[in-house]
């Protein structure tokens, strides 16, 4: 069997004495993954102070894609199937490009706070993708809880849009539609090859677009170097779109799409802090409280069987 075919995640996690169940390092791995993506949107913000939006999104997959290169070379890992490429490509397209892009557009207009509680919308969106792809059909009580805390959102966003949506909602929504569209296709393979081939192979399928892509955006867009600027670049490159992406995808091989996806209700919630601490954002009183109430859903998803 190639390297490529073996189990996802290969490094037990311990607790206590003993080796955790399947479940648990699923539910961990999935875990880490939401703290890693929720420090997305305040160090895209860190990016945004030196690069422009094009330039961040391009150089972002580009280094990425270069670190996930690396390794696979180092590792020997034959290249995937051909049946298996297609795959690959819905992941590239949705959180390589798709998901990145949409979200630096959006950020010049909106707060990270803001879009983080937007994106709580995310989970839904994942869950409906993945029963439509994969055929699994969560109970009832999981989409009343789903429901409940994508309705949370739905409220957050018009009450802080003034009753209308403006061009960055608009930018976070197709962001949403996306971004699911990969991790559902991207949590499919993750049974078939590991998180971090999954992502590494979708970021080389990437790469010559996005070298020219570099290039053609730092010679437009003016570039500003700055030491949050760079901290903001290395990790939306080798911190949200590989580390996380491969915990990510490892926790919904193990765990299934809709429950892994549902952990992702306290992304926001995890963003809000980051975005006052490291952003000096001042909440609205609305956001923390609609963080909380999704958050209460993600136990009742968690809870609810398949």
């Amino acid at each position: 069997m190639t390297a490529q075919n073996s189990a996802t995640p290969t490094t037990a996690i311990a607790v206590g004495s003993t080796t955790a169940s399947p479940r648990t390092r699923g539910t961990v791995l999935a875990a880490l993954g939401v703290v890693s993506f929720s420090l997305t949107f305040p160090s895209t913000a860190w990016g945004l102070e030196s690069f422009g939006p094009w330039s961040l999104v391009a150089l972002r997959s580009t280094l990425a894609a270069l670190i996930a290169g690396v390794f696979l070379l180092a590792t020997g890992v034959r290249p995937p199937e051909r049946r298996h490429w297609a795959g690959l490509a819905v992941v590239a397209g949705g959180v390589v490009v798709g998901f990145p892009l949409l979200t630096t557009l959006a950020l010049q207009t909106s707060t990270t706070s803001h879009a983080a509680v937007v994106v709580g919308l995310l989970p839904l969106t994942t869950a409906a993708f993945a029963a439509f792809r994969t055929g699994r059909r969560p109970s009832r009580t999981f989409w009343i809880a789903a429901l409940a805390g994508a309705a949370v959102v739905i409220a957050f966003t018009v009450q802080q849009s003034g009753g209308a949506l403006s061009t960055g909602d608009l930018y976070l929504f197709g962001a949403l539609l996306v971004c699911a569209a990969g991790y559902t296709e991207g949590g499919r393979l993750a049974r078939i090859m590991p998180g971090w081939q999954v992502i590494g192979w979708a970021l080389i399928l990437c790469l010559p677009l996005m070298v020219v892509g570099s290039a053609v955006a730092l010679s437009v867009e003016p570039v500003r170097m700055s030491a949050h600027g760079l901290i903001g670049l290395v990790w939306v490159a080798a911190g949200s779109t590989l580390f996380g992406m491969y915990v990510w995808y490892g926790g919904m091989a193990a765990i299934g799409i809709p429950k892994a996806s549902q952990l992702q209700l306290a992304q926001p919630l995890l963003t809000l802090v980051w975005s006052v601490s490291l952003l000096g954002e001042t909440l609205p009183l609305a956001a923390p409280l609609a963080a909380v109430a999704v958050l209460v859903c993600i136990a009742v998803t968690q809870r609810a069987k398949d």
